[in-house]
């Protein structure tokens, strides 16, 4: 007898189940501008991240190809698991040698996305992009330098 009662309680909790998923998949239906999920790769071209999104670190560079970073490792030290390189060199300034940053090493395939480098910058010269798509076959590829070929620290920042 009780396994009867049993019976018939999960044919009932099924049918409850059913009916609520029904009922959130109907409010959907009728109210089309609060679905959330986006349609992706099809909407490829118009697809826009969330603000909070993090895809990758970015080293900011302006038009004269300047950045502010100025290589003092607070962002590598900041990163748990030693995703950010900063490899210095000695360069002369008022004649006196000083450390400046030489080549930013940003390994990808290690990044948590945490974003502990983020306000560890004293000079604000990186930023978390809304980049995504970070597919690739070679792993070497997810290994960045971010700072430009050519490029040197504003001027003002220490």
């Amino acid at each position: 007898m009780k396994s009867i009662v049993n019976y018939f309680k999960e044919i009932f909790s099924g049918l409850k189940s059913l009916v609520t998923g029904l009922r959130v998949t109907g409010h959907y239906f009728t109210h089309p501008k609060e679905i959330i999920t986006q349609q992706y790769p099809e909407n490829r071209e118009t697809l826009k991240m969330f603000e909070r999104f993090r895809g990758e670190v970015v080293l900011l560079h302006n038009e004269n190809n300047e950045h502010k970073c100025t290589g003092c490792s607070a962002c590598e030290v900041a990163c748990p698991n030693g995703t950010i390189e900063i490899i210095h060199k000695r360069v002369d300034v008022d004649g006196r040698k000083v450390k400046a940053l030489d080549t930013f090493v940003y390994h990808l395939q290690m990044c948590t996305m945490c974003g502990l480098c983020i306000p560890a910058c004293p000079t604000d010269a990186i930023v978390m992009a809304n980049t995504f798509e970070h597919a690739v076959f070679d792993r070497s590829k997810l290994t960045k330098v971010l700072n430009n070929p050519g490029s040197k620290i504003m001027d003002g920042i220490k």
